[in-house]
């Protein structure tokens, strides 16, 4: 397992949701990863250390981890099947013992951060989803046979990365699989 950090979340327009882009703690490799809003305002807020009047949701997991009297000891990102990113929270205790919960990455990441958990990514991940820093000079050729969800994660990479070239080739590739 990889380490990584959130580097930013940023609106991305084909799937009107957010991409979460973790990056590699040592290293140059990143993940998109396409969330929901609510989960990357969640997010968002957590980076910030914004407290909030109430507890949000991602705030109660934690609170009822830490009222079990157990840690959350990382976060994994572990599998991508059909375009779907699958993680666990992997938490410890005296009461829970040692157990691997499953949840969606983006509820994951939230909790994660909100606990200051290590967040982890299966190297396989970076093998079939990952965007090596110098694959943002050209993404789109080693992205032929990706799914449409993880070309919208690239797409949204070069658009940030103002790689215009490499961004219309990748939407070409998301039109082509399309139909």
């Amino acid at each position: 397992m990889i380490p990584v950090k959130v580097q930013k979340i940023s609106f991305h327009p084909p799937s009107r949701s957010y991409a979460v882009i973790l990056c590699e703690i040592n290293g140059t490799r990143k993940l998109p990863v396409i969330v929901g809003a609510f989960e990357a305002q969640s997010i968002a807020l957590a980076l910030e250390s914004m407290e909030t009047p109430r507890p949000l949701t991602h705030d109660l997991i934690g609170l009822l981890i830490k009222e079990v009297e157990a840690n959350l000891v990382a976060v994994r990102i572990t599998n991508l099947e059909e375009g779907v990113f699958y993680a666990t929270l992997d938490i410890n205790g005296k009461i829970t013992g040692k157990r691997s919960v499953d949840s969606r990455p983006s509820d994951a990441i939230a909790v994660g951060l909100r606990m200051q958990a290590p967040i982890m990514i299966a190297e396989e991940l970076f093998d079939e989803a990952g965007i090596e820093e110098e694959d943002n000079n050209d993404p789109g050729e080693t992205s032929t046979s990706l799914s449409v969800k993880e070309l919208e994660g690239r797409l949204q990479v070069a658009v940030e990365g103002e790689k215009y070239e490499i961004a219309a080739k990748i939407r070409d590739q998301i039109k082509e699989q399309k139909h």
